[in-house]
């Protein structure tokens, strides 16, 4: 049987946040927090494009205009990079895109075939609520470029946390939810067999359901949104920038690897894992990039479309998390453990040893034993990067007042794409839509003897 929930009735911060959301909270309710900054069910307070925002300064209703649009080079095409891109063009700035390898290339984070959006993060309201808001972003985004592009890059496929006990994980999370807003379902064991007969777990008896979470076509997503970003005039050029010249406290241009250089009135750097390398005096301690995440793509049985969209959610279980072959790709039935040590992100080996396979495979024969006689057909191997704060990043850099930094996904940024991307523009432009949550995306002083 299930249980629906849609609105909580706790006002009080729960114990289980993180201390960067206990600074961010400090004082006032949790329910007035979410209100406050704009993170409450209703969305973000930027609920549409930072454009309308800086259309109605224009209009008498804020702080300003700009009145002739900067010159603004990104450098990194990943998730962080394209998004923020998009929405300083969509601003009224003259941007230009700087990748070596191009948006979705298999050596970025954001260059898997798929990623899931969830809201699930118990301890932390601004994750859970933004990401609530990002997959509104998503569904937006194929309502309006998808007829034109081509197929959707995000599909509802709703999200499925399977337990043996009540644990805390579960209680979190759904006290996060009920806190936020997000609409969810408790579900016994018997009721997940009866909905989802395909998936093998009488031991689970526990179950939280979040009908709203999808699977995005990771490559294809990053990839349509460099493409609307070249449409509307930016510049995409592929080529290893690193920072160049510099006067009074300012970066005044980017030295290309061809020999060339590039200037601009201000520089966003969206490096994902290459931030330890390009930057290593300031972010060595502060971006670790520790493992790299294996995914695993099984066949689904030709005719069988049990294990594909939109017959089976995307689930998690004690360390695993997986989901259904999504159309048009059909790369197959995915999932996702533990990985090995990371390496350069230039040189690393991004397919899975076979040394590696016996887990998955595991995996499969306890929960989905059905799909354990199907060939794995394709694998990925990507970089985790984690901030210091074990938290997003988006700061100036410490000695160039027109240098920023927006990086720290840690395996979850690419679903918050979409408003990461215009809260980097905000704040790039001096817009900033969110300035009490300034502190608690900042650069830290970095703790030497922090795990």
């Amino acid at each position: 049987m299930s249980e629906e929930h849609r609105e909580g009735q706790r006002t009080d911060e729960p114990e289980t946040a993180t201390e960067s959301e206990e600074r961010a909270t400090e004082g006032i309710g949790r329910r007035d927090f979410l209100r406050t900054t704009g993170l409450g069910a209703g969305g973000l307070a930027m609920a549409g494009s930072l454009g309308g925002i800086l259309a109605a300064c224009e209009a008498g209703r804020g702080p300003g205009i700009l009145r002739r649009g900067p010159e603004i080079a990104v450098v990194g095409g990943g998730a962080f990079g394209v998004w923020t891109a998009l929405a300083l063009q969509e601003a009224g700035a003259r941007v230009t895109l700087v990748d070596l390898y191009g948006p979705g290339n298999s050596r970025s984070t954001s260059g898997d075939e798929t990623r899931g959006v969830r809201t699930s993060y118990a301890g932390r309201p601004v994750w859970t609520a933004w990401a609530d808001r990002a997959i509104d972003r998503w569904l937006a985004f194929d309502e309006e470029f998808a007829p034109e592009m081509g197929d959707p890059v995000y599909y509802t496929t709703g999200d499925l946390i399977l337990r043996d006990t009540w644990d805390g994980m579960l209680a979190n999370v759904a006290e996060e939810w009920d806190g936020a807003g997000v609409g969810y379902e408790r579900l016994d064991g018997d009721e997940v067999r009866r909905r989802w007969p395909q998936i093998h777990a009488p031991e689970m008896e526990y179950a939280l359901h979040e009908p709203k979470a999808g699977v995005v076509r990771a490559r294809a997503a990053c990839r349509r949104v460099a493409q609307i970003f070249e449409k509307r005039g930016g510049e995409l050029r592929y080529a290893r920038a690193e920072p160049g010249a510099a006067e009074g406290g300012e970066l005044t241009d980017l030295r290309l690897d061809d020999g060339s250089s590039m200037g601009a009135d201000l520089f966003v750097f969206a490096l994902g894992p290459w931030f330890p390398k390009a930057f290593p005096e300031i972010m060595g301690e502060r971006m670790r990039i520790t493992t790299m995440g294996h995914v695993y793509y099984w066949g689904t049985p030709p005719g069988d479309s049990r294990f594909s969209v939109p017959n089976l959610p995307s689930w998690n279980v004690p360390g695993v998390t997986g989901w259904p072959s999504l159309p048009p790709d059909h790369r197959g039935f995915r999932l996702r453990t533990g990985g090995r040590s990371a390496d350069d992100p230039d040189t690393s080996v991004r397919w899975i040893p076979e040394q590696y396979h016996e887990q998955p495979l595991g995996i499969l024969q306890q929960y989905f034993p059905d799909l354990a006689e199907q060939p794995l057909v394709e694998t990925r191997a990507c970089h985790y990067e984690s901030s210091s704060t074990r938290d997003w990043i988006i700061d100036r850099h410490p000695e160039f007042s027109n240098v920023w930094f927006a990086g720290g996904g840690s395996a979850e940024g690419f679903k918050f794409g979409p408003v990461l991307g215009e809260f980097i523009a905000g704040r790039v432009l001096d817009r900033d839509p969110h300035p009490e949550l300034t502190e608690r995306f900042r650069l830290d002083e970095v703790d030497e003897g922090s795990e």
